[in-house]
C-alpha cells in the first residue's frame, strides 16, 4: 500500500467493506465475477452515501440562497471600500456573523465526498495493481479483476496501454470507446445541472457576479471532468457518473417543489399551486402552507409572480392566512393585499353608490338616491336662520335686490378687498 493510500486507510477500509457487502448480495444474482455484481456495487455505494448526504445538500441550498440574498449588500461593500482590502475583508466578515450566512456551507456536499472519492479511487487502484486493499483479500482480488462493464475492466483506464488493458482481459478499443461514452455522459450531466441552476433557480430580479460565477462554473466543471476523466479507472468513473445522475435529479426535485423566490421555477410552481389551491379550495400539504406563510408575511416585499399568486386568490374568493392557510373570503374574512395590508372582502366590503338624479330631479330637488344625505328643506331651517320681520320688508322695498348682491369688484361670501385710497 503506498503513501497516500495508508493516509486514506481510516476510509479505504469502511469503503471496501460496504462494496464487498453490496457484493455478496448482487454476486447471488448475476454471478460474483459479472460487472454486474461489482457495477451496482458502486452504484450502491454512491446512493447510500448520497442519503447520508442529504442533510448537508439541505444545508447547501440554505447557504446559496442566502449567499444570492446579500449579493447587493456585498456588492456595496466591494465599491466602498475597494481600495482597502482588508477593511473590505472585515466587513464582509460582519455581514456574514450578522447573517449568520457560512460561504462554505455551499461546498459542504463535495467536501464531504472527497475522501469517499479518494478511498474508492485507491481501492480500485489497487485492483488494477494486484493488490489487496480493506478489506478485499486475494480470491475477491481475482474476482474484480475479471470483472467487465462492457467489455471495459473495472480497473482500467482511457489512458493505459495496450499491454495493461491485455493484462485486465480485455482490448484497448472496448476500453476508450467505454472510457470516453461515460465521460461524455458524466461531463453532460454536470453541464445540465448546472445550467438548470442558472436558468430556471436564479433571482432574475437581482443582477449581481455571483450570477457571473455560477455561469462560468457551467462551462468550467463539464471540461475538468472531461481533462481528468481520462486519468480515472471506470469503477470511478461508475462513481462519478451515478453521483451526477443523482445530483440532477435531486436539484430537479428541489427546483420543482421548493425553488429560488423571483426565479422562473417559482413563477411555474405559483401557477401550479394557484390551480391546486382553487381546486380544492385549500392548502393540503405542509410544504404548501409553509410557502404561503412567507408569502403572507412578506407583505409589500412580494415579487411579481407572489402578487399575481395573492391577487389571484382573492378574486377567486379566497384568502391567504398568515399561518399558511387559504380560506374562503366573506364579509368577516380579511385577506392581505398586494401591499401588505388587510382588507375586508366579500359583497359588504363593496361600497354602495347613489343612484343617479334626472335633471329634472336635480333643478326641482327631487327625491334623492338612497343611501345619499338630503339637504335641509326650508321647513327645515333653523330659527336663527330664518330672516326677521325687518329684514323681510327691507327686502321688499324696491331697489334693496340691488343692494343685497354683491357690488362689483368685490368678492362673494369671503373678507372683501381693501380700497386704495383715492388720489383727490
Amino acid at each position: 500500500m503506498d503513501t497516500i493510500a495508508s493516509l486514506f486507510s481510516f476510509i479505504t477500509t469502511p469503503v471496501s467493506w460496504v462494496i464487498v457487502q453490496f457484493h455478496t448480495v448482487y454476486g447471488k444474482i448475476f454471478g460474483p465475477d459479472t460487472g454486474w455484481a461489482w457495477g451496482l456495487s458502486i452504484v450502491s455505494l454512491v446512493i447510500l452515501i448520497r442519503i447520508c448526504l442529504i442533510p448537508l445538500f439541505v444545508k447547501q441550498i440554505k447557504a446559496t440562497r442566502a449567499m444570492q440574498t446579500l449579493q447587493p449588500e456585498m456588492k456595496k461593500i466591494q465599491e466602498r471600500y475597494k481600495n482597502d482590502k482588508q477593511r473590505q475583508s472585515e466587513e464582509m466578515m460582519k455581514l456574514y456573523k450578522e447573517t449568520g450566512t457560512n460561504p462554505l456551507s455551499s461546498c459542504l456536499p463535495i467536501l464531504a465526498q472527497s475522501p469517499f472519492f479518494f478511498a474508492l479511487y485507491h481501492v480500485l487502484n489497487g485492483i488494477a495493481s494486484g493488490d489487496t486493499i480493506g478489506v478485499i483479500n486475494q480470491n475477491l482480488l481475482e474476482s474484480a479483476q475479471k470483472a467487465h462493464i462492457f467489455g471495459a475492466p473495472l480497473a482500467a483506464k482511457f489512458t493505459d496501454s495496450a499491454s495493461e488493458v491485455e493484462a485486465l482481459g480485455a482490448t484497448i478499443t472496448d476500453v476508450r470507446v467505454v472510457t470516453a461514452i461515460m465521460i461524455v455522459l458524466m461531463s453532460a450531466s454536470q453541464f445540465f445541472t448546472q445550467r438548470q441552476l442558472m436558468t430556471k433557480n436564479v433571482d432574475t430580479t437581482v443582477k449581481t457576479p455571483f450570477m457571473q460565477q455560477q455561469k462560468m462554473l457551467m462551462y468550467v466543471f463539464p471540461v475538468m471532468f472531461a481533462v481528468f476523466g481520462i486519468n480515472f479507472p471506470v469503477g470511478v468513473l461508475v462513481y462519478w457518473l451515478t453521483t451526477n445522475v443523482w445530483t440532477m435529479g435531486q436539484q430537479m426535485y428541489v427546483i420543482h417543489n421548493n425553488p429560488t423566490p423571483g426565479s422562473k421555477a417559482q413563477a411555474a410552481y405559483l401557477e401550479r399551486l394557484y390551480k391546486h389551491v382553487t381546486h380544492h379550495g385549500k392548502a393540503r400539504r405542509r410544504s404548501e402552507k409553509t410557502i404561503i406563510k412567507a408569502i403572507v408575511a412578506k407583505g409589500r416585499d412580494r415579487n411579481e409572480a407572489e402578487r399575481k399568486f395573492i391577487n389571484g386568490l382573492t378574486k377567486a374568493g379566497l384568502a391567504a392566512q398568515a399561518d399558511g392557510t387559504v380560506v374562503k373570503s366573506d364579509a368577516q374574512t380579511v385577506a392581505q393585499t398586494e401591499d401588505g395590508t388587510p382588507t375586508t372582502t366579500g359583497a359588504a366590503a363593496k361600497r354602495q353608490q347613489p343612484k343617479r338624479q334626472t335633471k329634472s330631479q336635480r333643478q326641482t330637488g327631487g327625491p334623492k338616491a338612497a343611501g345619499e344625505p338630503t339637504s335641509l328643506s326650508k321647513s327645515d331651517e333653523p330659527e336663527d336662520t330664518k330672516p326677521s320681520g325687518a329684514d323681510r320688508q327691507a327686502a321688499a322695498k324696491p331697489g334693496a335686490s340691488g343692494r343685497s348682491k354683491a357690488q362689483s369688484g368685490q368678492r362673494k361670501g369671503g373678507p372683501q378687498r381693501p380700497k386704495s385710497p383715492s388720489k383727490k
